[in-house]
């Protein structure tokens, strides 16, 4: 009875979750409700509450999920990776791609992760999983021999992000087009950062 039970909640957590998305990317998150999402997600408005505290909760959830993937994926391509460009490529692509699927709800993440309405511990627990991930990244080309030892990783981290954030808020401005431009993009800038740094 009780995995019966959790799939049902389950099922309805994923509801509320699509539905949220949907609604984020074709209203806006602003102009969506929980009103809303509750509707399109067939439930009560009652129950969406059960869930999750507010919207905010509902869009950093799918983040996080959503990261869950993409770091499942890098883990089984981190065996192959040779070199520092190439991980940092085979990371912010992976984002990248997820960020740009959908062109709205994109916005809306770039816009909560740099100018949040408020203070946000989600959103900083989001972001300190990529800057952890990154610090890896960099302990293992410190180990490889291609940075300088004791380096500040944080601050590497945070570097490499901004650029990537750079190339993203370019995508959105129309400055590159495809994947291919800003892959090649980041690849500039990650070897302007690698050569100033070995």
């Amino acid at each position: 009875m009780a995995g019966i039970r959790e799939q049902k909640k389950a099922g309805t957590r994923k509801a509320i979750i699509e539905s949220a998305i949907e609604l984020f990317s074709t209203k806006g998150f602003e102009k969506t409700s929980i009103e809303d999402i509750a509707k399109r997600a067939g439930i009560g408005k009652a129950t969406v509450y059960t869930y999750f505290a507010a919207k905010a909760d509902i869009f950093m959830t799918y983040c996080d999920d959503e990261l869950d993937v993409a770091f499942a994926d890098l883990a089984k391509s981190e065996q192959y990776a040779s070199c520092l460009l190439d991980e940092l490529l085979e990371f912010f692509m992976i984002m990248f791609t997820f960020v740009t699927r959908n062109r709205e709800f994109g916005r809306q993440l770039m816009r909560a992760m740099s100018f949040p309405k408020e203070v946000n511990n989600k959103v900083k627990e989001h972001d300190q999983r990529y800057f952890d991930y990154l610090e890896k990244i960099f302990r293992r080309a410190e180990q490889r021999g291609e940075i300088a030892p004791n380096q500040d990783l944080f601050v590497l981290s945070a570097h490499v992000f901004s650029l990537y954030f750079g190339v993203l808020a370019g995508w959105y401005g129309g400055y590159s087009e495809t994947l291919d431009d800003a892959k090649e993009m980041l690849g500039t800038f990650f070897n302007q950062v690698i050569e100033g740094i070995s």
